[in-house]
């Protein structure tokens, strides 16, 4: 999954199939099977894998293309692995996060409206639990007060392979402080990001997810985020631009 892939239109095997896994993920907490896609749109094994293949390259998923079964490994916002963030929604557990970033836009999908989602997780730096209460879009608690987002990973790095690496990178700290100490710990320096700046950093996708059945396909453009980045007020001295 490149970055900076031309412009191109999705399929509509591709159409059904990301709006059947939204779906299904929102109602069980879970990706489908190959099976579950297979009975609910029809389309072969083969049409399924390459429908995949392309939500990869529009930055929807990310699946192991080199697996017979494409094996799915993300579906933004969630996430097939226990990734930095736990979902929980009517006081059950209903599924893990991608990350910290997608937080912020997990409660935006249409089946999650009017519901209050708690999201669970911890300080980079030090694991004191951070819990997080979102509700259409909005983050309306924080315990403790003053969190941010931690992201140590350039924008030009975040597309090398797929976006993995790039959730990975993206985690909660509970202070400036905090943040610091954890960058020693990694090795890389690191830039903070508030809630409020993430929430209209995150719109760009949650206002289109499930919104928007024909939303066309991402592309992954290091010097358009960085340049978006900066205008939310973002500094990014510290892992240059």
């Amino acid at each position: 999954m490149p970055q900076n892939v031309p412009a191109f239109e999705w399929t509509e095997n591709a159409l059904q199939v990301r709006q059947f896994v939204y779906e299904f993920w929102c109602e069980h907490g879970v990706g489908p099977t190959l099976l579950d896609v297979h009975q609910a749109t029809t389309l072969s094994r083969r049409e399924i894998i390459q429908a995949y293949k392309e939500l990869q390259l529009g930055i929807i998923c990310v699946v192991q293309e080199d697996t017979q079964n494409c094996n799915l490994v993300k579906f933004q916002p969630f996430s097939s692995f226990p990734s930095q963030v736990k979902a929980f929604v009517d006081g059950q557990f209903h599924s893990f996060i991608g990350c910290a970033m997608e937080s912020m836009a997990v409660s935006k999908m249409p089946p999650f409206a009017g519901k209050e989602i708690r999201l669970e997780s911890w300080c980079a730096c030090c694991f004191t639990p951070i819990t997080l209460i979102a509700k259409d879009g909005d983050i309306t608690s924080c315990n403790p007060e003053g969190v941010m987002i931690h992201v140590t990973a350039s924008p030009w790095d975040w597309n090398n392979v797929d976006i993995t690496l790039m959730c990975d990178a993206m985690n909660f700290a509970i202070d400036a402080e905090h943040a610091a100490r954890y960058e020693r710990q990694v090795g890389r320096r690191g830039v903070l990001v508030t809630f409020d700046q993430a929430k209209l950093f995150v719109s760009v996708v949650s206002d289109k997810r499930m919104y928007d059945y024909h939303w066309p396909p991402g592309q992954m453009a290091p010097r358009q985020i960085v340049k978006g980045l900066k205008a939310l007020g973002v500094d990014l001295a510290d892992i240059g631009e």
